[in-house]
């Protein structure tokens, strides 16, 4: 077994020197975000009764399947509020992290060849698996230590060093958990694109199972890795017991991961993949088709994700006026209008969020191009006598085919589940569809600046972290109280809140002009850059 692990220590200095930036923003994220979120809960609802009303909402089944079952809502403090409103959504984006950066080591790494070279060297068959596993650990324990004793440091009241340490070490054990899982999905599949997809499918499904536990079935709740940690309490019981369970279970996923990996031929899987066809269709010959063909698949499950996203949140609409009507503490952080039922403006911040999620999957459309890139299968296109406008250009027009499809599905299950919680005079099914539909613009102009950075050939994680920010802007705007310059560098806060607002159609026009321009600008750069610049 020791020369499985062989050279171990190596490899895990290559990935550390590697992904120093990578991992270092994901945790300055998560550190900001979480340290923001807690001050700014302790300024808007400084006492006791105003935390009491905020209270009141938690016990809407609709809220509870999308942030977990309240708990210490007799004495809502803030250390209760912090975790019990921020915790749920803090773990499914760090199980995102595990996926991305576990498939990227692994898996990935595979489909280019590196392992190959790597095990031509005297190293390990395991030393590649159990590297990225080490540093997975190590980049959630520093992270569960920062966010734990940063926490206690504000010196809240309510916040204890128990409590402070407990919440970071649940974000830092559901990274382990889905480090692993992703880990045994990467020896299943014989593509990253599979092994991707399958780590997501775990992720999702585990968070709809204990979404549907917490609010039918308490006991349904505990198969899912997010119940389970959710359970801890944090802050009010603090059952550490739920965290030890989380662990166990990892290990043993992870004994699974490494027997698998150590007993499979370098390349392949354990999932039969389904053979070809013998002949390319008609649409496939054309570059624009063969595009959409490869990202058949992802685009079919980003579209279901968003479907359900958008029925969730859709189910709340018809209990908005009777939870949040007489709370003054919401009215705030919404910026409630007089005079405007409170639902159409809960509709207003629902849509804007449904947006910028949609955008993630239509930046991945066009950013795919980059990783063709990188697998030296753009030199093959280009050698014949397709052109670089071209070739971009097929991507702009399947990601912009996303974003219609995107927006579509969220739009459809927000409208359909809010039509059916809603007095059609309040809202129709066409308005709750063009509340989310009227963000297109925006959506576009986010591709425009992935196309520019394209086109540079670099920095093509500023459009993420540009992303990341305006997600920042719409979901914790109200509660951060951002300025109105901050705001504004934002496309999405330019879009008129349908149906709140009017139909403004030069603000949409000038957004869509915006966009048209940062495409041909990609376009331009994509045409003069050397393919690997």
């Amino acid at each position: 077994m020791k020369g499985q692990f062989n050279q171990v220590g190596s490899i895990l200095k290559l990935i550390l020197r590697r992904d120093r930036l990578r991992i270092s923003l994901w945790v300055l994220g998560f550190w900001v975000v979480t340290i923001l979120t807690a001050v700014a809960f302790e300024d808007l609802y400084p006492t006791d009764s105003d935390r009491q009303e905020i209270a009141v909402t938690m016990e809407n089944p609709a809220i509870t399947a999308l942030i977990g079952k309240g708990y210490g809502l007799d004495n809502y403090t803030e250390g209760a509020m912090m975790a019990h409103q921020m915790l749920a959504f803090t773990l499914l984006f760090v199980a995102v992290m595990s996926v991305l950066l576990v498939i990227r080591h692994t898996r990935s790494e595979e489909e280019e060849g590196r392992v190959e070279l790597i095990r031509a060297l005297p190293t390990g068959r395991l030393a590649n698996l159990a590297a990225t596993i080490v540093v997975m650990v190590i980049t959630y324990f520093v992270l569960a230590i920062l966010i734990g004793f940063s926490l206690f440091a504000l010196g809240i009241d309510s916040m204890d060093l128990n409590g402070s340490l407990l919440y970071g070490i649940a974000m830092g054990v559901t990274g382990i958990f889905f480090a692993a899982t992703t880990a045994l999905c990467a020896q299943l599949s014989e593509t990253s694109r599979g092994a991707i997809g399958l780590s997501f499918l775990i992720v999702g499904v585990s968070y709809l199972i204990r979404a549907v536990g917490d609010v039918s079935n308490e006991t349904l709740s505990w198969l899912s890795p997010f119940g389970w940690v959710l359970a801890s309490e944090v802050y009010v019981n603090n059952y550490w017991w739920t965290i030890g369970l989380t662990l166990v279970v990892s290990l043993v996923i992870l004994f699974f991961a490494f027997y698998l990996n150590s007993i499979r031929d370098l390349g392949a899987g354990f999932l039969p993949t389904r053979g070809g066809k013998r002949h390319a269709s008609a649409f496939t010959k054309n570059q624009l088709g063969l595009t959409i063909r490869l990202q058949k698949t992802s685009i079919i499950s980003w579209a279901v994700v968003l479907f359900v996203f958008g029925a969730t949140y859709g189910s709340v609409l018809g209990d908005t006026d009777t939870y949040f009507a007489e709370i003054e503490m919401m009215k705030e952080v919404m910026a409630i209008q007089d005079g405007i039922p409170m639902s159409l403006q809960f509709v207003t911040m629902v849509s804007s969020i449904m947006a910028v999620l949609s955008t993630i999957p239509v930046i991945m459309s066009l950013n795919k191009l980059k990783k063709e890139e990188k697998r030296n299968r753009t030199e093959q296109v280009l050698a014949t006598a397709m052109s670089r406008i071209k070739f971009l250009g097929s991507y702009l027009i399947t990601s912009l085919l996303v974003s219609l499809i995107m927006l579509g599905s969220s739009a459809v299950g927000l409208a359909l589940a809010g039509a059916q919680t809603m007095d059609e005079e309040t809202a129709s099914f066409m308005e709750l569809m063009n509340a989310v539909m009227v963000y297109l613009p925006a959506v576009w102009l986010m591709v425009g600046v992935a196309a520019v950075f394209i086109g540079l050939g670099r920095l093509n994680g500023v459009t993420y972290a540009y992303l990341g920010f305006v997600f920042v802007v719409i979901y914790f705007g109200g509660v951060l109280q951002f300025s109105d310059t901050v705001k504004n560098l934002s496309p999405f806060e330019h879009i008129p809140a349908i149906p709140v607002d009017d139909f403004q159609f030069w603000i949409l026009f000038s957004l869509t002009i915006i966009a048209v321009v940062l495409m041909m600008i990609g376009l331009v750069f994509y045409r003069r850059r050397d393919i690997k610049g």
